[in-house]
């Protein structure tokens, strides 16, 4: 099924729509791991599962292999993730028409990270330099096609890291969806408000499209870190300083970010986001744990 019907079809009944991103697995025993994964996620009822394309483009044919193989062999819904990383536009058309004639009807388009080492994004020779290209390219193929391919984009509550001049970030997004795009994915935040406030200058822009929030549970310090320093997110002043205070017990800090997200789910729910769109980093317990808590209160109902 389409994301968009999806959202449609859930915001009608008044149910949020739940999803995980995963890795493309490097081996054999990984794949094993993320199917094994896949059935432990069924009981919970996700919309859907996302699969990136590694970094700088590295694993985008064990991208697609996994996304093919996940709507064929589990009954969870799954989305190919497609950028502009070290790939010609031909390239690019090849791999849409790869995704079509596979029956893969989720993609979400983004431009992409600059490979590991390299400071800068650089546009192939033959290449697209922006998510916007991407996305009238998927366009222009799936039409061809015959395919009604759903294209989702990429959005920043806090800034893209590299335009945090807020109202210019806010028209590149829009440029996103006037190319296509019919749902947006937030980078990851930690502050609802940031959030809120994007929605809200995203509407006021005439972006009309939905907008899922991108959650990160906390599992590990030193990698949260690394992560808010690349993609512009910052920690609130309360929460850093209380992962700090728990110094070397990485036990307590995965508690405290578990809780963390938790509680930030259930307000965002509460508020009336859409749904939440996990960031796993294939550690997925943190998130089933925090998606049984959210089904078993369904805080959306007190909104």
């Amino acid at each position: 099924m389409r994301i968009v019907d999806m959202l449609r079809f859930a915001g009608e009944r008044g149910e949020p729509v739940f999803s995980f991103e995963f890795f493309p697995p490097r081996n054999d025993a990984g794949v094993a791991a993320l199917f094994e994964t896949l059935h432990s996620l069924r009981p919970l009822a996700p919309s859907f599962v996302s699969v990136t394309w590694g970094a700088g483009g590295s694993s985008r044919g064990r991208t697609l292999e996994m996304v093919t193989r996940i709507k064929r062999e589990t009954e969870i819904e799954a989305m190919a993730h497609l950028t502009c990383v070290g790939v010609s536009r031909k390239e690019l058309e090849e791999q849409l028409a790869v995704i079509c004639d596979a029956g893969i009807t989720n993609v979400l388009a983004l431009r992409g990270d600059p490979p590991r080492g390299q400071r800068e994004f650089i546009v192939h020779p033959e290449g697209l330099g922006h998510a916007s290209d991407l996305i009238a390219l998927a366009r222009e193929v799936s039409e061809k096609r015959g395919v009604r391919l759903c294209i989702g984009g990429a959005c920043y509550p806090e800034g893209h890291p590299e335009t945090r001049e807020l109202v210019r970030d806010l028209r590149n997004c829009k440029i996103k969806v006037e190319a296509g795009a019919e749902f947006l994915i937030t980078q990851l935040f930690f502050e609802n408000r940031k959030y809120f406030d994007f929605v809200g200058r995203a509407r006021a822009a005439g972006i009309e499209v939905p907008i899922l929030p991108g959650i990160m549970p906390i599992t590990n310090v030193e990698q949260i870190q690394r992560f808010t320093a690349l993609c512009g997110a910052h920690l609130p002043h309360g929460l850093d300083a209380a992962l700090r205070s728990r110094g070397d017990d990485h036990e307590a800090a995965l508690q405290l970010g578990v809780a963390y997200a938790a509680l930030q789910c259930a307000d965002l729910l509460r508020q009336g986001a859409p749904g939440v769109h996990f960031y796993t980093l294939n550690r997925s317990s943190a998130t089933r744990a925090i998606l049984a808590a959210l089904r078993a209160s369904a805080p959306w109902h007190d909104g």
